[in-house]
């Protein structure tokens, strides 16, 4: 995976998902499969990660791309609107947010 870089070429996109412990497995079940099947393999995708709050009450996935155009191509896709509406059953909101890295500490 890189390393968070300033300056760095690539799109961050940052997705914030709120849930309940008693679908956050679930959640996380799905993220991992949209990721593992499809969204790792769309062009432009270069790394992302999965990460959980104690409570289970939170989800927030980190991706790396090429290019802005990449990200949304794939978020357009028939295949992503469908899991996206299946992974929207599961939390009560998600947003992606595309970041650019102002500063990064090693």
């Amino acid at each position: 995976m890189p390393t968070i870089t300033k300056g760095a070429s690539y799109q961050t996109v940052i997705t914030t998902f709120e849930t309940t412990p008693g679908t956050c497995q679930d959640l996380l079940d799905a993220l991992t499969d949209a990721y593992a099947a499809f969204i790792s393999r769309q062009p432009g995708f270069i790394a992302a990660g999965l990460h959980v709050n104690d409570a289970q009450t939170r989800v927030a996935s980190y991706s790396q791309w090429e290019k802005r155009e990449d990200f949304q191509a794939m978020l357009r896709s028939d295949e992503m609107r469908r899991r996206n509406r299946a992974i929207n059953e599961l939390c009560k909101t998600f947003e992606p947010v595309m970041y650019d890295v102002t500063e990064s500490f090693n």
